[in-house]
């Protein structure tokens, strides 16, 4: 219980710092300099998402297909990161995985409505950072994206 308090708070303070750092230099955001912000939280996930990801299949058989590395990372990646699985996945067997986490906790704690969607991306872009540098790491190249239409519900868009 305590780890999961002290990951929140210390992902609330990267994005924090991370926006802050961007406004001191310009004062007001500008749709760029939010776009900066989101790429550097991206490229940090990214960087754990390849350690985490080396760590967890060190002693592991390499995976057969897409299908069951996206699996692990369902089942296995995002219980160590967020101690819970994934709600859902769905693909088209052409590459697009879609990943659903009806209860994103790292959005529980802004709002359940639609009151902070806009601010959602902010604290979405350092999961899907850590989701791309893993897949990197497993030897699948990705573009991640993340969409919030309900709070706190998140679904990720993993494009091989």
């Amino acid at each position: 219980m305590a780890d999961e308090v002290l990951f929140d708070f210390l992902h609330m303070e990267m994005v924090s710092h991370v926006y802050k750092e961007q406004r001191s230099s310009k004062g007001e955001l500008d749709s760029k300099d939010r776009a900066v912000c989101v790429s550097i939280l991206e490229g940090m996930g990214f960087r754990v998402g390849q350690g985490l990801i080396e760590r967890m299949t060190r002693d592991s058989p390499s995976f057969k297909d897409e299908l069951d590395m996206m699996k692990f990372i369902c089942k296995d990646f995002w219980t160590q990161v967020f101690r819970k699985q994934i709600d859902n996945l769905r693909t088209n067997h052409q590459g697009t995985y879609v990943l659903q986490d009806n209860k994103f906790v790292l959005l529980t704690q802004l709002s359940s409505g639609k009151q902070y969607l806009e601010e959602a991306p902010k604290y979405l872009a350092y999961s899907c950072g850590l989701v791309r540098g893993a897949l990197s790491n497993l030897g699948l190249e990705s573009v991640v994206t993340a969409e919030v239409s309900l709070m706190p519900s998140c679904e990720s868009c993993n494009i091989a």
